[in-house]
């Protein structure tokens, strides 16, 4: 079984934690797991800049960053989300999308990530993009913000 914990930054309008659930299911048992532990935090800008900052070293704002918490090659995946949603909201301006539809994308981006996908290179980058949206057409992103 894959539990996972979504924690809301209580001074931002969040969305729907069952819709988020939803998703990062659907792409980890698509991958192939079906036992783990994820963990999602919704927060700021400066959350995400302060871990970029401490883990990364980079100063920066961003909006997904991922952590594997246990061995990629271990049958079940562990690990931490944390996504921005002022930046999600920024870039569905910036790209002309919805918000529900880039969440969507930061939610999948984020689980690819624990998974092992990399974004390094542009070849990786084009994959792992082809990746995210085959899944956007699977899953009910348009849920995320009722």
């Amino acid at each position: 079984m894959i539990s996972i914990e979504v924690e809301i930054d209580p001074a931002l309008k969040g969305p729907n934690k069952s819709a988020v659930v939803s998703i990062i299911k659907q792409v980890l048992e698509s991958e192939g797991f079906q036992d783990g532990s994820i963990s999602f935090i919704l927060g700021s800008d400066e959350l995400l800049s302060n871990l970029k900052k401490e883990y990364f070293n980079k100063d920066q704002w961003t909006d997904v960053i991922a952590f594997r918490l246990n061995d990629y090659d271990e049958e079940e995946v562990e690990g931490e989300i944390y996504i921005s949603l002022p930046r999600a909201k920024e870039n569905a301006k910036k790209f002309e999308e919805s918000v529900n539809k880039e969440l969507g994308r930061l939610i999948i981006h984020g689980g690819l990530h624990l998974l092992g996908y990399e974004d390094e290179s542009e070849n990786e980058k084009a994959a792992m993009t082809q990746k995210e949206n085959n899944y956007l057409n699977q899953v009910n992103w348009d849920q995320l913000y009722g």
